[in-house]
């Protein structure tokens, strides 16, 4: 039987009155164990417990420490029971942990001790986040979470798992889908010491290279109409597409991408090493839970760190792809020959705009993703885990929504990046730039090229997520309860 089924049955498993007897009990975990034994041959293994465990959103790690903590005489599988005995120690130690944070003991946990049981642990959050996570618990609407939706939320998962609930919707998987490059944040200090950090970095960066290779053709034309505008045949997607086929045939799609995904690597870690330093000097108490308005300072700082170091390298991928056959013979040459015929500052030419579209950018992709979160919370209350999907969604939705307040911007940017290479063009300023384009091609001309930059984010999305996992797994980075996904554009 699929998950489909299980899921459904063990919504029905849950004990809606505190006085069921033991005998009741067990039968209901026996409904549980028949429908998780999908072989029907009396034992559970891996397999199965993640097939029919699928919507709860366990990791492998966490299954395995499940089978290991009830496998008596270590074979690897759970027979009923093992599975019984299994879920009998661990509700008493649920049990325990609940009336921990219970603190007045009224049989009810509400906001205020989550954010006092988090504190104790050495985790501080706010109000706001305590009740986040209550919401994610919290079945019957009633803003507190009782011993029952305490139990069934926590049954599978390990018990040291308060840590990560605080957590939850903070973890970013870097799904990497065009320019705009945001890192993980928040991590504990046990995961940078132990080299967890660099190994989800490396899994995002993965991503990131055969997530831009897939849709390098798509980006050359956004950079296309970018540049060219309504004044050329290029300037539509089709004419573009043909262009850069007779002009260079089907590999001239791929120009630019060389050096794009070069300079993944080090935009990833100088962004993260900035953010982290930012972090420390602004804030005062260290210990505290960053704020979004912290988050948001610091992650706009670390961005504008980041693209200074490696905006030469923007350059290098502007004049890259927009060149004919046989302009460069590679990147050494293309900025070999910049350097020679205008001098250190063409490889800054267009900072300034660049700089200027990392505040919108950075500041509505946040602000939409939080409502979109809080919003599905909301919704969805007593949700273990909202899925990929969702998570994905609010990612891409969030960024789209920066993408068109700084895509003016960012195509002032790519333009003055592009000046000295296309004959005739005048060398003009921002300013300029922005009322030249206004008054020959309207408020559309400002917004040129963003049709085939959004046509990229659902494939993007696609193989930058199936590499994460799959990179991830090798890596061994194991995700808890799988956190947050972040889509990045």
């Amino acid at each position: 039987m699929g998950p489909l089924r299980t899921s459904f049955t063990w919504a029905h498993c849950q004990d809606s009155d505190s006085s069921v007897s033991d005998r009741e009990r067990e039968k209901r975990w026996a409904e549980l164990f028949d429908q998780l034994d999908l072989n029907k041959d009396g034992r559970i293994d891996i397999m199965e417990l993640r097939a029919g465990l699928a919507k709860q959103g366990f990791s492998k790690k966490s299954l395995e420490k499940m089978v290991a903590a009830g496998d008596t005489n270590n074979d690897g599988v759970l027979d009923f029971e093992e599975f019984t005995q299994y879920l009998r120690a661990h509700e008493k130690q649920l049990k325990l942990m609940f009336h921990r944070v219970d603190k007045n003991s009224d049989g009810h946990i509400d906001a205020a001790e989550i954010q006092d049981c988090l504190r104790s642990m050495g985790v501080s959050v706010s109000m706001k986040d305590a009740t986040r996570i209550l919401l994610s618990m919290d079945k019957d609407g009633t803003m507190t979470i009782d011993w029952h939706e305490w139990r069934d939320y926590f049954l599978f998962n390990p018990l040291t798992n308060m840590e990560e609930v605080a957590r939850y919707w903070k973890r970013s998987m870097m799904l990497d889908i065009g320019e705009q490059l945001t890192v993980p944040d928040d991590f504990s200090e046990e995961e940078k010491k132990s080299g967890y950090v660099w190994r989800q970095l490396l899994a995002g960066a993965m991503a990131g290279s055969v997530s831009r290779t897939g849709t390098a053709p798509l980006d050359r034309i956004k950079v296309f109409r970018q540049v060219h505008g309504s004044s050329d045949v290029r300037g539509s997607v089709k004419n573009s597409f043909n262009f850069m086929l007779k002009e260079g045939g089907p590999w001239s799609l791929w120009r630019g991408n060389g050096v794009n995904v070069l300079k993944i690597a080090p935009e990833t870690a100088i962004k993260f090493t900035a953010y982290e330093q930012v972090k420390k000097t602004t804030l005062l108490n260290l210990t505290a839970e960053i704020k979004p308005c912290e988050r948001f300072v610091a992650g706009s700082l670390a961005g504008a760190t980041a693209q200074t170091a490696i905006y030469p390298m923007e350059v290098l991928k502007t004049r890259l792809t927009l060149r004919k056959t046989g302009q460069y013979s590679g990147i050494t040459d293309c900025a070999k020959q910049i350097l020679q015929r205008e001098g250190v500052t063409a490889f800054y030419k267009g900072y300034i705009p660049n700089l200027l579209s990392i505040v919108p950018y950075a500041g509505i992709d946040l602000a939409v993703y939080e409502t979109l979160k809080f919003s599905w919370l909301n919704r969805n209350r007593g949700m273990v885990d909202p899925g990929v999907m969702v998570l994905v969604g609010c990612g891409a939705v969030s960024s789209t929504c920066g993408q068109l307040a700084s895509y003016p911007l960012a195509l002032v940017r790519t333009r003055m990046q592009a000046q000295a290479s296309i004959k005739g063009t005048p060398k003009l300023s921002m300013l300029a730039l922005f009322r030249n384009i206004l008054i020959q091609e309207g408020v559309s001309g400002l917004y040129r090229g963003i049709s085939p930059n959004l046509l990229k984010v659902i494939p993007a999305v696609s193989v930058s997520y199936v590499v994460y996992e799959y990179t991830r797994i090798m890596l061994g980075v194991e995700i808890e309860g799988r956190r947050g996904v972040r889509v990045k554009s």
